[in-house]
């Protein structure tokens, strides 16, 4: 049997190790689990389905790509409905087959798109993954809230204990309208959401989310957990606390800025056999030619230059930045995938191909050799 992380290469174990009658039970509709979630929520029923074999033996796909979902999520601007649908159609017709999401995103519109998208797909045909951190709640004063727009109509508050993970994961069946989630995370366990009291909210998480995620991958509930940041602190006291499967490291691992992941992150999750996804390949668009780095307006001193002189470089070697930026992300031997996000079919269709075209060694080169890239950064071929 495959060691549990190795979920590039194998079915996840939870999944695996799953009894036969529970298998049975499930061939023949949703059975209630009577699981007592332990831990400081003692004598807590489980209301999750036990769910049929995970996808996860499908990953990853040929070219170590997938989507992410914050654009279903109208992240920045209102996408329409037509749009949303049209960008997955576009993503599925070319061959990706790995979709994250997360009930933050849109305040779980971006969600209930995904899963209109997937309802009637085979589960084994494709890879899911979404998130835990926050429990939405219904308010129809809620109009645009922050990154988000449109009639959001519900607001959300924090949550990392083991009754909210599990009450999370079972908000998030039922809006995505799907059999099973394969990849769960840990979303936004960082100072730069949390403020002053983030460790606090860790202590929760070491206590309450990490154990509860850990229980429910061995009921075959989720197939792997870790963390869904955009800091590197959080991942390592995540591997030093329990026993993750994947980092989804956000925003920390692109042609800007990569050494500290390179150097402090990359190497411990190589030592604690864990998988790293890269979001955020582009910036949030920066990388693509839009004039903002990743979340805000604010462009860090350097950084057009910067991504100007490695746009110009790609020109002269038959390429484009949006390429360079998403096959950079996508080599180091401990990344997965890489999940850009797309806001329509166009977007979605280009992200996909860049993956497909040849780099000349000699870009990779000529970036190490003016200090543009790191020089012990991997490198396509």
């Amino acid at each position: 049997m495959p060691n549990r992380r190795e979920f590039l290469v194998g079915a996840a174990a939870a999944a695996a190790a799953t009894s036969a009658s529970q298998l049975l039970a499930a061939q023949n509709g949703p059975q209630l689990s009577n699981t007592n979630v332990g831990g400081n929520n003692q004598g807590i029923i489980s209301e999750l389905p036990e769910n049929p074999p995970l996808a996860s033996k499908l990953f990853p796909p040929e070219h170590k790509f997938g989507v992410g979902g914050t654009q279903l999520g109208n992240i920045f601007k209102v996408t329409p409905d037509e749009e949303a649908e049209n960008m997955l159609e576009a993503c599925w017709e070319n061959g990706v087959r790995y979709f994250d999401t997360s009930p933050f995103y849109g305040m779980g519109l971006s969600e209930r798109r995904l899963g209109h998208f997937l309802n009637g797909k085979p589960p084994q045909e494709y890879l899911l993954s979404s998130k835990i951190g926050r429990l939405l709640k219904t308010d129809a004063s809620v109009d645009s809230q922050g990154n988000w727009k449109g009639d959001l109509n519900f607001s959300y508050h924090f949550d990392y204990t083991a009754a909210g993970t599990r009450r999370s994961i079972e908000d998030s069946l039922q809006r995505l309208g799907v059999p099973k989630i394969d990849i769960v995370y840990i979303h936004d366990l960082t100072p730069g959401m949390l403020g002053k009291d983030w460790r606090e909210y860790l202590e929760t998480a070491r206590k309450g989310a990490m154990p509860e995620l850990s229980r429910m991958r061995e009921e075959g509930i989720i197939g792997h957990w870790g963390m869904g940041v955009n800091n590197i602190e959080t991942c390592l006291a995540a591997m030093e606390s329990a026993d993750p499967d994947v980092m989804l490291q956000a925003t920390k691992y692109n042609l800007m800025d990569h050494e500290e992941v390179l150097n402090r992150l990359f190497p411990k999750c190589r030592e604690n056999d864990v998988s790293v996804i890269v979001g955020a390949p582009l910036g949030a668009g920066f990388l693509a030619g839009v004039n903002r780095w990743l979340y805000s307006d604010g462009i860090p001193d350097g950084y057009w230059e910067k991504r100007d002189r490695i746009a110009q470089i790609a020109h002269q070697h038959g390429i484009d930045l949006r390429t360079a930026a998403l096959q950079f992300t996508a080599a180091p031997d401990v990344v997965a995938a890489t999940i850009p996000g797309a806001r329509n079919a166009q977007q979605a269709r280009e992200n996909r191909a860049s993956m497909n075209v040849r780099i000349p060694a000699e870009f990779w080169q000529q970036l190490k050799q003016e200090g543009l890239i790191a020089q012990d950064a991997p490198t396509p071929g």
